[in-house]
């Protein structure tokens, strides 16, 4: 019989493969919180961009209400604002109604809401000819999708 001598291990491969083993495991849990927080900012981004392209489709049928022949009787009827009433809209509660100026409206597309407002005539409008006398509206358009609400303006000269 061949005698076998055992050698004396102290344990320091076990301990070297635990340390290694706890590194690989902290290493795991960062890349897991990584990917999970970029998971969020990606649909955070993803929610972004679509309340701003209702926010933007409001604010284009809100121009399209102004360029309209058929709504010009319409808009004949809106108050120019004054004073404190021209400053822009408060959209933290926005719930749609009835008229044309100085109230929500809800858009046919996107689901966001827009108001117009008659802000006076200009004869100095920009890219319009000089003498040539405007009436300048507000558009103010608010969306919210998810927990992401863009708002958006843009002013309008009429002929």
């Amino acid at each position: 019989m061949i005698g076998t001598k055992r050698s004396a291990q102290s344990g320091v491969a076990l301990f070297v493969s635990l340390i290694f083993l706890l590194l690989l495991t902290l290493v795991g849990v960062a890349a897991m919180k990584s990917a999970t927080l970029q998971e969020k900012m990606s649909g955070n981004v993803r929610l972004k961009n679509e309340s701003f392209q209702a926010a933007e489709a409001g604010l284009r049928e809100g121009e399209g209400f102004i360029a309209a022949d058929a709504n010009e009787a319409v808009l004949a009827g809106c108050a120019q604002c004054v004073a404190a009433g021209c400053q822009t809209p408060d959209f933290s509660s926005v719930s749609g109604g009835q008229g044309a100026c100085g109230v929500w409206r809800q858009a046919a597309l996107g689901g966001g809401f827009y108001q117009l407002q008659k802000l006076g005539t200009s004869s100095a409008a920009i890219n319009v000819d000089l003498g040539e006398s405007v009436t300048l509206y507000r558009v103010t358009a608010v969306a919210t999708v998810g927990n992401s609400t863009t708002a958006v303006e843009s002013i309008y000269a009429r002929n």
